[in-house]
């Protein structure tokens, strides 16, 4: 790649600390962003991706790398789009993955397009995944680096996103990114990733739900997959799908969380075999090829973040929407969070499941 203008998004972490010096040492023209997001009240320094000792580390390292850095606020669309997908999911009934929200609106469109009037070429992250450019297209590539790879939450991504894209970190493992930053004397170098959702400043999201949406956590029945009333809720967004301690209720035999009902408020539990699915459904299908498949296709699907891949037959149908077939019973299927699909090392797309 010939020298290009880049703007890397920083978040006071090593990757993105990496990404920027890594395309700086490859003598490109690289400017550091940061994201001002949204937090509660009185929580301004909790919020994972933009604290005050965050966003020093990041100022830090553009010196170190002497690139310019710029803050951009960010507050008020983050509150609007992210955290609003959040108490709406939940109020759907819904497990949400609000990360999927922030790449799509945040990053790559807000941020992007902030980049794009800077004249930048491309936006670089400390995303763990690669782009291979072939036939004209971007394809998203899984990282080398597996157990890091990120290309769950940025099957959001079209074409024309992919085009002004760079994630250096991918080429590399982890504990290889960590020894990079070490050697440009980053003071990121050994700082600890972040693993929780950055508006919820390390609380448990229910505090979250009953400060901003109580509404939502209303008691209600808790029943049998045959409908036997067997207990009370608490509220249904207090619970996860395959959830088995805290149900608080009587049973000769282990019962686990199945579903949750919100047209009617009741949560559905059922043994340990009930909680196998052998398929679904997922809407708002993104296929970052920007080309719909005509005919159903084998892939590996996966369906939550942490989740390993399985095979399935994947589907299209109208409206942006997808049916999935497993080979075999997967437990733990989610509305709310995204099947993503894969063909060997390449991302193909995805959707939230319904």
């Amino acid at each position: 790649m010939t020298k290009q203008k880049v703007v890397v998004a920083m978040s006071g972490g090593v990757d993105s600390s990496v990404a920027a010096a890594l395309l700086k040492q490859q003598g490109h023209d690289v400017t550091g962003m940061m994201l001002r997001l949204w937090s509660e009240p009185g929580k301004e320094e909790s919020n994972r991706c933009c604290t005050p000792d965050a966003m020093a580390q990041a100022r830090r390292v553009a010196g170190i790398l002497d690139i310019p850095f710029y803050v951009i606020d960010a507050k008020e669309v983050f509150r609007e789009t992210v955290v609003q997908y959040f108490l709406d999911g939940y109020a759907r009934g819904e497990t949400p993955n609000p990360c999927l929200m922030c790449n799509r609106q945040i990053r790559w469109t807000f941020l992007l397009n902030h980049a794009l009037a800077l004249g930048a070429e491309f936006m670089a992250t400390g995303h763990y995944v690669r782009i291979k450019a072939e036939g004209g297209k971007q394809k998203l590539l899984r990282a080398v680096d597996h157990s890091k790879d990120q290309s769950y939450v940025l099957h959001v991504l079209k074409q024309d996103q992919l085009a002004h894209a760079l994630f250096p970190v991918g080429e590399f493992p982890k504990p290889e990114i960590r020894s990079i930053a070490a050697d440009f004397g980053l003071p990121t170098a050994s700082r600890a990733d972040s693993q929780d959702l950055c508006f919820l400043a390390g609380e448990d999201y229910r505090g979250f739900l009953q400060r901003h949406a109580s509404e939502i956590l209303q008691p209600g029945e808790i029943v049998t997959t045959s409908g036997k009333l067997i207990g009370k809720h608490d509220g249904l967004a207090n619970y996860t799908i395959g959830q088995r301690k805290g149900l608080n209720v009587a049973s000769p035999v282990p019962l686990y969380v199945i579903t949750k009902q919100a047209s009617n408020n009741a949560l559905v539990v059922g043994t340990l075999d009930e909680l196998g699915f052998t398929d679904l459904t997922a809407r708002d299908i993104n296929w970052t090829s920007g080309e719909i498949p005509s005919q159903p296709f084998r892939a590996q699907v996966k369906i939550r973040y942490t989740a390993k891949e399985v095979e399935a037959l994947v589907s299209p149908l109208e409206g942006d929407r997808v049916s999935v077939k497993f080979d075999a019973p997967v437990r733990d299927v989610t509305a709310g969070q995204a099947a993503v699909f894969y063909q060997d090392e390449v991302m193909l797309g995805g959707g939230i499941i319904i």
